[in-house]
């Protein structure tokens, strides 16, 4: 008996395994030859964008102000001296403390105004709110250089010519607009029934909507936080025009003391222009989290 268990049990051991089952493709499941053409175009995709900050980063290494036309020749005498030049030769910490109050205040300000702006908006229903929205809109039509005279002059007569709070103010003026449609597009996706529970919880509308609301909104105030940033950070003509003491400038402004009429530092602006990315990254670092969810969801409801 245990002799013909033991030759049985041989015999199984010897037995060829099954093959295993071949796996079956789900329905919408992209091939073998898909996959790698889109990753082949993501890492193609991936390369454009990042050559333009690459190759700024380059000619910053040039030492010299006409590098940027004989780029090979950068590669044997890279340096530092730009940087070194632009952070203690220049008023680059001038611009950096300009900028840093003009787009965190433009940023606080301007969210404040179109989050309570989307709220309303998407909550009550008062006569004429939608021809409210599309005022919003339509000022966003206008060209910089038809709003520069205009603003001036109410910036002159308010005595804000000069002045952070004035540029800030120019900036909501911008800003608001679109965060308010973003905003009010957020807000639609959020339901009713909590503003109500709020309600029955003795909550007030305002307290509903800084208790209830804004936790929940969150990306979307990511969103708007990031554009309102982003608009103040980089603006060029506004800035220019109503700062007029150089030890206000924004980057934006900055940068421009490179250039002259005869001459351009090219060396020095690419520099220059490598440290200003610094910070909005570093924004861009703290928002990201919510950046995808925001604009994905705030566009569902309109």
């Amino acid at each position: 008996m245990s002799t013909t268990t033991v030759q049985k049990s041989a015999a199984a051991d010897q037995a060829p395994s099954p093959a295993p089952a071949r796996r079956t493709r789900r329905r919408g499941e992209p091939g073998l030859l898909g996959t790698l053409a889109s990753h082949g175009m993501l890492i193609v995709a991936s390369l454009i964008a990042l050559f333009p900050i690459a190759w700024l980063v380059y000619l910053s290494l040039g030492p010299d102000k006409d590098d940027y036309l004989h780029p090979g020749r950068i590669w044997g005498k890279m340096t530092f001296d730009n940087y070194s030049f632009v952070l203690t030769e220049t008023n680059f910490f001038d611009w950096l403390k300009s900028s840093l109050v003009v787009s965190l205040g433009t940023t606080f300000i301007g969210v404040i105004i179109a989050a309570t702006t989307g709220y309303a908006v998407s909550r009550m229903r008062f006569p004429g709110y939608r021809k409210f929205m599309w005022v919003l809109l339509v000022t966003q039509m206008f060209p910089i250089a038809v709003l520069i005279v205009p603003m001036y002059q109410i910036l002159s007569e308010l005595q804000l010519i000069d002045t952070y709070l004035g540029l800030i103010l120019v900036y909501c003026s911008t800003a608001v607009p679109y965060c308010a449609w973003l905003l009010k597009g957020y807000f639609d996706t959020i339901p009713f029934e909590i503003d109500e529970a709020g309600r029955v919880d003795g909550l007030s509308p305002f307290g509903t909507f800084l208790r209830l609301i804004l936790p929940l909104a969150r990306p979307g105030l990511a969103v708007a936080a990031f554009y309102s940033f982003i608009t103040a950070f980089g603006e060029v003509a506004f800035a220019t025009t109503f700062l007029l003491d150089d030890e206000k400038y924004t980057f934006a402004v900055g940068l421009q003391s490179f250039v002259s009429e005869h001459d351009a530092q090219r060396n020095l602006m690419a520099a220059t222009a490598v440290l200003i990315a610094i910070p909005v990254s570093a924004f861009f670092y703290l928002v990201q989290k919510n950046l995808v969810t925001g604009l994905t969801a705030g566009g569902t409801k309109g």
